[in-house]
Parts: C-alpha cells; structure tokens; sequence
C-alpha cells in the first residue's frame, strides 16, 4: 500500500491535482469492495436456502445448476423483469430514495473493516465508531420506506424499526467498551493487532450482547419485527417490487456481512491465523462465514419475538449485561 508521501510524489511528477488522485483511488477501492459485495451476496443467499433446507430435513435448490447453484442467476432476472409498481398516493422522492439509502447505509460501513494486515479502505483512528454509528442510517431507509408507501402495514412496520434500533444501539454500543479499554484504541486495525489472546476469551458477556444486539440491527430473525410476514404482508417494503425490493434484500445481506466482519475483527481475531501472512485474508473470510452460519442456524431455529419480548430482552437484560461487563472489565483492569 503506498503512503501519502508517495502518492503525492506521484501525483506532483505527473501533474496530477491530489484531490484528483484521492477520487480516483477511493472510486476504484469503492467498486472493488462493491464487486466483492455482489459475490459475497451471491454465496450468501445459496447458503442460506441450503442452511434452512438442511435445518428442515430437505433438499432445497437443485434444479437450475449444479445442485441449484444457478438458482439466484433465474431469480434476479425474474425480479429485473418484473414491473416496478409505484403506489398512487405514496410520495415519490421519498418511496425511491428508500432502499438506496439502505444499501448504502450498509455498503459504507464495510469501508473500514480491515481483512488483512494493511488490506482496508481506510483505517481510520476512530473505525470503530465509524462502524457503529453509520450502518445505523439504515433506519432511515426503513422510516422513509414506510411512510413514504403510504400503506398502514408499512407504516408500522418502520415503526417497530425505530423502536427496535433505538433499544439495540445502546447495548451494542455499550458491549465493545470493554475491548476499546483492553486494547487502548477504537482504531479496527489496532484492535486486531492486541489480540495475542481472542478477546471472545477475555470478553465473553460483551460478545453475547453484541452479537445478539447485531442480530437485532440487522432485523434478522427472531428480531424481523419490521417486516412480520405474518402480521404485516411485508413491513415495511409491502409495496416494493422488482428492483427496487432487490435492492432490499441486497442491503439485509450486505448488512449480515458487515456485522459479521467487525464481530470477527473485534472478538475473534481479526486476519490471524496459523500460516503465512499472505493466508490472512481466507482465515478473515473463513471467521466470518463461520459467524453468518451462526447468525442462519439462529434464524432457522427459533420462532420470531413479541414486540413486548424484543423490548424487554434490550433494555433489561442486555443493556444491564453491557454494564456488568464494563464494571467486570474495569475492576480486573485496575486489579
């Protein structure tokens, strides 16, 4: 990876403006991590229909492909080609606007998530902020997909988001206070490099918490509140089709990814692994489909919550955990 020095050099000797250079570069990493996504979604959705066939004693996709792995090719061009219905009264710069929004609340978090010594988008000294604070835009994607439908079960569905995200953000937050105080930095790449020990080890109460409140951002089931088939149609993206309702599934799996990966990075060890330095990233990609695979057994296992349930389980369960574990944390640390 060059430095700035270098880079500047280089744009200097060919008379090429920085800011120039800065744009070209983020454009190309940006499409690079874009085209990783398209591949990763592609792998993920196959493993979760084979993931649900296996936990329900079935075959799942077979047909199109060898043992259905062209399935997803037949389906993104039955959603393509489906009519792109828009509702008379829903607002139309909002109902649009919606899942672009979530996706690329989703598709920016990966920005920082480092895969390998070096290998990152941008390493930036406050990362793991980052990390937290911009996948949690996504809820606006659903807020404006909800009321911007102008459907009731829409409508109720972005509300249950609202509520649900607000009661999740402070555990989840709360549960890595005690790996920013292990590893003296909230810079990911920094926090990878301190663990001599897995801090799944050192920190087992903030691991539980945050992967369960990750389970609860993304709205993975059993947290899928937002968009109960069962009670609301679809929730929030009832009135969506064709593209534009891809462009929500693209996001939730994308979502799954992220939370994934800075799950492996902030308790699992990041990139290291037995081997060669340049193994890093496939034990990176290994840790993390190994937690999306938990993430699917979860999901294929358990029934969905009550709303009352959902709530009880944030605010006086986990958030009481997330503290527990920094006073714990905190009290070894001074010992």
């Amino acid at each position: 990876m060059l430095t700035s020095g270098q880079l500047l050099e280089f744009a200097n000797t060919n008379g090429i403006p920085i800011w120039v250079l800065d744009a070209s570069i983020a454009l190309l990493l940006s499409l690079a991590v874009f085209a990783i996504c398209g591949l990763g979604v592609i792998v993920l959705v196959y493993m979760e229909r084979k993931v649900a066939a296996d936990f329900q004693l079935r075959w799942g996709p077979m047909h199109v492909g060898w043992r259905g792995t062209l399935q997803l090719i037949a389906d993104a061009i039955k959603l393509i080609s489906k009519e792109d219905i828009f509702p008379k009264n829903a607002d139309p710069w909002i109902f649009r606007l919606a899942p672009t929004v979530m996706f690329l609340a989703a598709f920016v978090g990966l920005m920082v998530i480092p895969i390998g010594p070096k290998l990152v988008v941008q390493d930036l000294n406050i990362g793991l902020i980052y990390a937290l604070a911009i996948p949690s835009i996504g809820v606006a994607g659903i807020i404006m997909a909800g009321f911007g439908s102008y459907n009731k079960y829409a409508m109720l569905g972005s509300m249950r988001s609202a509520a649900q995200m607000v009661s999740y953000e402070v555990p989840r937050a709360l549960s890595i206070i005690g790996v920013v105080m292990i590893a003296g930095s909230a810079k990911l790449s920094a926090i990878v490099n301190a663990q001599s020990v897995w801090y799944v080890f050192l920190q087992p109460i903030g691991f539980v918490v945050f992967l369960v409140a990750s389970l609860a951002e993304i709205n993975r089931v059993p947290f899928d509140l937002p968009e109960t088939e069962s009670e609301l149609v679809n929730g929030y993206h009832t009135e969506y089709s064709g593209m534009r309702f891809m462009f929500f599934l693209f996001a939730e799996y994308i979502a799954m990814m992220a939370a994934s990966a800075l799950t492996v990075v902030l308790f699992l060890g990041g990139w290291h692994g037995p081997g060669p330095a340049y193994l890093a990233p496939l034990w990176f990609l290994i840790k993390v489909f190994a937690v999306i695979y938990v993430m699917m057994w979860v999901r294929w296992t358990l029934p969905r919550f009550r709303i009352d349930q959902v709530m009880d389980l944030g605010w006086k369960v986990l958030l009481p955990l997330a503290l527990l574990n920094i006073l714990i944390t905190g009290i070894i640390m001074l010992l």
